[in-house]
């Protein structure tokens, strides 16, 4: 069997961003210095009189992609995710959210697999607080193929998009030459009939790895990936919901108003159903390999499969 690809979102998201160049004269992509982190560089290398560095300045820099917008450029700002969403937060919000502008923000090392920068870098509430700003879409897309095509959705939503990648190489799992990425749907990756697994990001692997464990005790998972937490696929996620009466989100982030927060939310109006919620447990992360950390903190496929086991 061959080996499976692995590339890291962020790598993804220099990509696209090239190739978007190349069809659009209005993109323009800023970034924090970081550029070599954030794999803007690879925009910079093609277009080096349509790329601006900010420096660590991370608020100016949101109020710089804002004044852009007001003159038809398409501005990508992009940072860790840690600075975007937090350090950034009232910039995005009253700047950018507020007048409604289109501006696009690539959040590069969200989450724990960040790994040895540590806790202090590891934005696992990132999803929450840009879930907060009004007319805000959020996609957090789980592999390569995702990734480049949500960087050129978002060119094509008019106004702010919070787009969420990854440091660590990811497996490939959308390999389908049908696959079709669309803003706000959810796709059916795998059908059950027993619980329905809600994943987002890396953890959609997770997912597919715990529902392959699971289908050996007996029991049929149905996988959904949800690459677009805001605006939700409310009705995907209410049909499964009845379809199963048991669902589990997974995400890499807080189990607080991410992905388990908007299936909660959605659930409760809609289809009361016994919800789990995977993800980090209302704690900081800590420094450590990646791979590591996703395993102690139970994100990998083992330990989505060992709590859903425990659970049901």
């Amino acid at each position: 069997m061959s080996e499976v690809k692995k590339i890291a979102t962020r790598e993804s998201y220099g990509n696209a961003l090239a190739e978007l160049g190349a069809q659009h004269d209005n993109v323009v992509v800023l970034d924090a210095d970081l550029a070599g982190a954030t794999k803007t560089s690879v925009f910079k290398k093609a277009f080096p009189e349509r790329h601006i560095d900010c420096g660590i300045a991370e608020g100016n820099m949101m109020g710089v992609a804002a004044g852009l917008a007001t003159t038809g450029k398409v501005p990508f700002a992009s940072t860790f995710a840690m600075f975007a969403s937090g350090r950034a937060f009232e910039q995005i919000r009253n700047s950018i959210g507020y007048p409604h502008l289109n501006v696009k923000i690539g959040a590069t090392h969200a989450g724990i697999s960040v790994g040895e920068d540590g806790a202090t870098h590891q934005c696992n509430e990132d999803i929450a607080l840009m879930r907060t700003i009004p007319g805000m879409t959020i996609i957090n897309p789980s592999d390569d193929v995702e990734a480049k095509a949500a960087v050129k959705a978002a060119y094509e939503i008019d106004g702010p998009v919070y787009l969420r990648f990854g440091r660590l190489a990811v497996p490939v799992i959308n390999t389908d030459p049908d696959y079709k990425f669309e803003v706000g749907k959810g796709v059916t990756l795998r059908d059950g009939s027993d619980l329905t697994i809600i994943a987002t990001g890396l953890c959609v692997n997770s997912a597919l790895e715990a529902a392959e464990m699971l289908a050996k005790d007996g029991v049929s998972a149905k996988v959904i990936n949800i690459h677009t937490i805001k605006p939700l696929d409310e009705e995907l996620v209410v049909e499964a919901a009845k379809a199963t009466g048991k669902v589990v989100t997974v995400e890499e982030h807080s189990v607080i108003g991410g992905l388990g927060g908007a299936v909660c939310e959605t659930l409760s109006a809609k289809a009361p159903t016994p919800v789990l919620r995977i993800g980090v447990q209302d704690t900081f992360g800590e420094s450590g390999p990646a791979a590591a950390l996703l395993t102690k903190y139970k994100l990998d496929g083992a330990g989505v499969y060992e709590q859903i086991k425990a659970w049901l």
